[in-house]
């Protein structure tokens, strides 16, 4: 029992490690979080500091969400159940990040890691939808929500994925609404940024 629970908390500890925090502040010396979305996560990243940046703190959350199943899978002996948790603990420690005063990202680059490593097929199916939507409409957030929604469809339709992979991932879609319910809102009344856009108002974020 021992090993399984420090799986979940070494999985939450890994996640709580903001790289587009670390570096904004490298880069530029700034808090990301006090520009552009105030979101620390890929998206903002691009906005504020480029696409160089972008990329690798894109790569960075999705190496923390694989990471942070195989920790679950090595510590408990190839639970799914226990690994699902610690994807949703990495997932948990990227939006509330202990190391950054508990305020992060949306943490859906790290979910795309977390559900690429417990059901691959489901998850690539929903990416490339989500993908698609992304390319046809320009918003990152709906695209995200489509991957989130899409991927438990998908565990369920497709074959050889057990019921713990299932509610992990639902856990995880209610995770991402939860965090994206601002966006939800600018996008019925059609005031979502786009993917490229600058954020009204300039660089630092009002409040």
């Amino acid at each position: 029992m021992i090993l399984p629970i420090a799986a979940i908390v070494l999985s939450y500890l890994l996640g709580s490690i903001s790289f587009s925090v670390l570096l904004a502040k490298a880069i530029r010396g700034i808090d990301i979080r006090q520009h552009g979305s105030g979101n620390a996560g890929a998206t903002n990243t691009l906005r504020i500091l480029g696409k160089g940046p972008a990329v690798a703190v894109l790569l960075l959350d999705v190496i923390k969400g694989i990471a942070a199943v195989w920790i679950g899978l090595w510590l408990s002996d190839g639970s799914p159940w226990v690994a699902a948790f610690s994807g949703i603990a990495a997932i948990a420690g990227h939006n509330w990040p202990l190391y950054f005063n508990f305020r992060g990202g949306k943490g859906i680059a790290t979910a795309i890691g977390v559900m690429a490593s417990l059901a691959f097929l489901p998850a690539l199916c929903a990416g490339v939808i989500a993908i698609l939507s992304i390319v046809l409409t320009r918003y990152v957030s709906l695209g995200s929500l489509i991957f989130v929604a899409l991927t438990p469809v998908f565990i369920l339709i497709l074959p050889g994925y057990s019921m713990s992979i299932f509610w992990g991932s639902l856990i995880i879609c209610l995770f991402a609404f939860w965090r994206h319910r601002t966006n939800i809102a600018k996008l019925a009344k059609g005031q979502e940024n786009k993917l490229g856009s600058k954020n009204p108002g300039g660089g630092k974020r009002v409040v």
